[in-house]
């Protein structure tokens, strides 16, 4: 992830979840909180509740990868924490990547839908 970085500490997770705004759908959450920075910082959360291991670090790459490949279309500045909820457990990429999306346009952080520019 070029412009982004993580978020690991415990305090900034709970910065994010005490103070940012959420959005969910059928798959995860997305917290969203301006930060006083020019990149983004993205923080990943799967409970045990999801699944075993495997499960849960499947699902981590699966929204790492889509926040990737789209995070030129996210504006920047924000702490962004997307959490799995149980349905995330058997995702495939698309499904992902959709989600993604769709909760980025929620939130009114996505500067442009990702779909039309390709169709171009």
């Amino acid at each position: 992830m070029i412009f982004t970085e993580s978020l690991k500490k415990n305090y900034m997770f709970q910065s994010v979840y005490k103070n940012g705004k959420s959005y969910a759908n059928k798959f995860f959450v997305m917290y969203v909180l301006k930060n006083e920075e020019n990149g983004n910082r993205i923080g990943i959360s799967v409970s045990k509740k999801v699944g075993n291991s495997v499960v849960r670090h499947r699902i981590t790459r699966l929204v790492r990868e889509s926040y990737r490949l789209h995070e030129k279309v996210f504006n920047s500045g924000l702490d962004i924490v997307i959490v799995a909820r149980k349905g995330a457990s058997e995702v495939t990429y698309a499904e992902t990547e959709s989600a993604i999306l769709h909760l980025g346009r929620l939130h009114g952080i996505i500067i442009e839908d990702p779909r039309k520019s390709e169709s171009k």
